[in-house]
């Protein structure tokens, strides 16, 4: 279940790269004036970030950016619903701090609200604190994340987050091959603008069952 990644290398094809690359120092410093990186935020994100960032492998190697897919149902005089996605890079604010700084800064009283989050891990120990102030303030709004893989799971600190979250009465799941499917279909943006149909990865089941059961043991 674990993927390898090998470090690129300074040679090509047992040639030594041309004198004009970029050395280290050089990428280094363009790369320090660089801008923070920010929130991004849309309905449709390209296919290749799904096939990569929602793979629900062991360890999770080179995937440092947290995809939340979000669903939200108003219930009232005029019930509505609204999608979309964040993404973040962890040098900045995370994803799920920025779905109640701006998806859903606000909860009406006079409403209900149903959100749906699908993430391509777990909360962080901040964002489960978050998460659970939110939804003890907010008695009106439940929350359900449905996560692809669980996120540094063996920590105690993470244990007693997850648990936290739990108590808030946030639902808490892995995500099931049918969730990943949905995902596909309803948030991943296609090739050429034509619907595929989703391929799920070999081992797709293995992973959502030993993740599910991590989840179970941490929990209970």
């Amino acid at each position: 279940m674990a993927e390898n990644q090998e470090e690129p290398s300074d040679t090509q094809n047992g040639e030594e790269q041309p004198e004009n690359a970029e050395k280290p120092e050089e990428k280094k410093k363009e790369l320090e004036k660089l801008p923070p990186f920010e929130i991004v935020r849309g309905e449709r994100f390209p296919a290749f970030f799904f096939k990569f960032q929602f793979r629900n492998v062991e360890y999770s190697s080179g995937r440092n950016k947290t995809f939340l897919c979000y669903v939200v149902e108003i219930q009232g005089k005029e019930p509505g619903s609204f999608q979309g996605y964040l993404e973040d890079e962890h040098a900045a604010a995370h994803a799920e701090d920025a779905f109640f700084n701006n998806i859903l800064p606000t909860c009406d009283p006079n409403l209900r609200y149903n959100v749906t989050w699908y993430v391509s891990s777990s909360p962080c120990v901040p964002c489960a604190d978050r998460i659970a102030q939110v939804l003890q303030k907010n008695k009106n709004l439940r929350l359900s994340i449905l996560v692809s893989r669980l996120f540094m799971w063996e920590e105690p600190e993470m244990q007693a987050a997850l648990k936290k979250l739990k108590a808030s009465g946030c639902k808490l799941k892995i995500m099931k091959p049918q969730d990943f499917e949905y995902i596909w279909q309803n948030f991943a943006e296609q090739e050429e603008g034509e619907a595929k149909a989703f391929e799920p990865w070999e081992d797709i089941q293995e992973n959502f069952l030993y993740y599910e059961e991590k989840l179970s043991e941490v929990l209970h």
